[in-house]
């Protein structure tokens, strides 16, 4: 099946349509959302196991599966040293293995294709050096048998978009969805798509260094000053105009990510002295909501408090408490950015392993891995959007 490519006004695309197989007449670019189980039709060319290489480990999946074993491995610890990933790489491989990593501990089909897809440490490590990453790639597909390939931005929105939808169904009644990872964050609807190296972690520790002049993660960030607050809005305000230019005017977001269903929400409702308002949604999840307002009004108030103040009126310990003014701060500016007054927020525990398995143009790069490693080294993220079906086939290597 051929797919279209949607495009942002940013660079990248976004994923293309979803096969009708998985999705009945579901498309991301036509924005034709039914979403039944995507996997009550396994793929037509058989079984997929896909791995979902994230910033802190590794998830898997399988196709008529319901298991997800994970991994943890911290990815982004050693790029903020300015190491390189080589580090990781023997804990990667063995989580990927068929024969005693992940896919045998949820007893995954040995003989199914398999593929992984790298996000937010493994795009800054293509930033860094595409050549060397390439080269890191090509050792894991020797060692492990599972072709890695690095997902731009967009196309994870797109992956997150679709967990979501699948997830919610009509309870998901934004145009869009924002997910914030450790290393990046991604705002992805049916038709449009923002993503930026700007994740949790990434955002805290640019603050760190810029406030408080140290690498260290995380830091201390309070007390702020009113003017430190009030440059690191502007700092952000900018940092996120191209945000408003690629979705192209106001959108209404739904929230997915830990960061502020574990963080911001439930430090609002402990300062408003309220349970919030929420609604129980589809799927067993919550939908809970922040207004714009109450979230300006909360920054405010604990930007010159200490940290240990902050903990203890939000009742979090301070390892976590560490993180909530910048969290707030970087979802205060999103909304900004976007032009929203509220932010719906969804519990739910959701991956890229529902978009990954139904990605054919990633499953056609596992077979042609070798021309894909050879093109991300010189064209770098791009290179996932060009058409596999211009490299020759390949050999599957040998199963480790």
């Amino acid at each position: 099946m051929s797919w279209p490519t949607c495009t942002s006004d940013r660079a990248g695309p976004m994923m293309p349509a979803v096969p009708r197989r998985l999705v009945l007449g579901a498309a991301f670019c036509l924005g034709l959302l039914a979403a039944p189980a995507w996997a009550d039709a396994p793929p037509a060319d058989g079984c997929r196991v896909a791995f979902d290489v994230g910033s802190s480990g590794i998830r898997a999946g399988a196709t008529g599966s319901a298991a997800v074993p994970r991994a943890d491995i911290d990815y982004l610890a050693p790029l903020m040293a300015g190491r390189s990933l080589d580090d990781t790489v023997p804990a990667t491989v063995a989580a990927l293995s068929a024969t005693s990593g992940l896919p045998a501990q949820a007893g995954f089909d040995p003989g199914c294709r398999r593929v992984a897809g790298g996000f937010s440490a493994w795009r800054l490590a293509l930033s860094r050096d595409p050549a060397a990453l390439a080269a890191t790639l090509a050792t894991i597909r020797a060692k492990s048998g599972v072709p890695l390939l690095v997902i731009p931005q967009t196309v994870e929105g797109a992956y997150g978009y679709f967990a979501a939808r699948q997830a919610l169904g009509e309870a998901l009644t934004t145009s869009h969805v924002l997910d914030i990872g450790g290393g990046s964050l991604q705002i992805a609807g049916a038709h449009t798509s923002f993503g930026d190296n700007l994740g949790q972690k990434v955002w805290h520790r640019q603050l760190c260094q810029v406030i408080r002049r140290t690498s260290d993660a995380p830091c201390v960030l309070q007390p702020l000053a009113p003017e430190q607050l009030a440059a690191v809005r502007n700092w952000l305000g900018e940092k996120l105009r191209p945000a408003a230019q690629a979705l192209g005017g106001s959108v209404t977001l739904t929230a997915i990510s830990r960061p502020v269903t574990r963080g911001v929400l439930p430090a609002l409702e402990r300062l408003q002295g309220a349970a919030g308002k929420k609604d129980e949604a589809a799927a067993g999840s919550t939908l809970g909501t922040l207004s714009l307002a109450s979230l300006s009004t909360a920054i405010d108030r604990l930007a010159g408090l200490t940290l240990a103040e902050t903990a203890n009126r939000v009742g979090s310990q301070p390892r976590y408490a560490a993180y909530l003014l910048s969290d707030m701060l970087l979802v205060e500016g999103l909304l900004r950015a976007t032009g929203g007054t509220t932010l719906k927020v969804a519990e739910l525990d959701l991956t890229n392993l529902p978009g990954l398995l139904a990605d054919d143009r990633a499953y056609a790069w596992g077979e042609r891995y070798g021309c894909y490693l050879e093109r991300l080294g010189r064209q770098g993220l791009a290179a996932y959007a060009s058409d596999p079906a211009t490299c020759p086939a390949e050999a599957p290597p040998p199963r480790p």
